[in-house]
């Protein structure tokens, strides 16, 4: 059986760009199109190697990125009556921008209002979490940036790949699910301190998914420069239901 972990509940090829966008920390009128098509390309790649499922659209975008980069070699591409060809991906973005702002405005007062932690925090962990401030959402690309780097630093030179028959996801996710009702909240980076193999992260990755898209785990920030964290979002005896 193929494991293959959904991406409806987390974001979408305009988010991919968003985020390589801030990454690179330019200009979303100006964005230099040879670099992000680069990344949004070894992005796509990489999530094919984790066996993430891709949803069409982000091939489209992908094309599209493409086109567009093809067009701004031509003769004349950067003449100033010619339009520039990044429109054709900016004025979208804009669009989704309005959308999303839209959409957090009006579900502001209930992420506000929710009971975010369902169990008590790690004493080490209170201070850092007692914020007036709400924690933030971490998105699907920063997670498999963060990924990926662990990866790179825990195992130099080794290719990302899937190979299922190694490891267990259900056995990992049931890990994860015992160390947070047992430890609470804790970091990203902790989740892979007892694997060993390639496919032994990759799976473990892959369960922790698994969880947030079942609405069992949260993953946050207390702000944009702290460590990405994992919080449970399960009750006593909801914990059951990820078998």
């Amino acid at each position: 059986m193929e494991y293959e972990v959904k991406l409806e509940i987390f974001e979408g090829p305009l988010d991919l760009l968003l985020h390589l966008i801030r990454k690179n920390e330019v200009d979303i009128f100006d964005i230099p199109i040879a670099t992000i098509t680069d990344q949004y390309l070894a992005c796509l790649d990489l999530m094919k190697a984790l066996n993430i499922s891709l949803a069409g659209d982000f091939l489209v975008i992908a094309s599209t990125l493409v086109h567009i980069k093809s067009r701004m070699l031509l003769p004349g591409a950067q003449e100033e009556d010619a339009e520039d060809p990044r429109l054709e991906i900016t004025r979208p973005l804009l669009e989704y921008l309005k959308l999303k702002e839209a959409a957090e405005d009006l579900t502001e007062r209930e992420i506000l209002e929710r009971d975010v932690f369902a169990r008590k925090l790690a004493p080490e962990l209170k201070s850092q979490l007692q914020s007036e401030e709400p924690m933030l959402e971490v998105s699907l690309f920063q997670l498999i940036d963060a990924f990926k780097r662990i990866v790179e630093e825990r195992l130099p030179g080794v290719s990302i790949t899937f190979q299922r028959e190694e490891w267990s996801l259900k056995d990992k996710t049931t890990q994860i699910m015992d160390r947070l009702k047992v430890q609470g909240p804790f970091f990203f980076i902790e989740l892979f301190d007892q694997d060993r193999t390639i496919s032994e992260f990759v799976v473990t990755f892959l369960a922790l998914l698994e969880l947030v898209q079942m609405g069992l785990v949260r993953i946050v920030q207390p702000h944009l420069d702290a460590d990405i964290l994992l919080v449970p979002h399960f009750k006593e005896d909801e914990d059951n239901h990820h078998g």
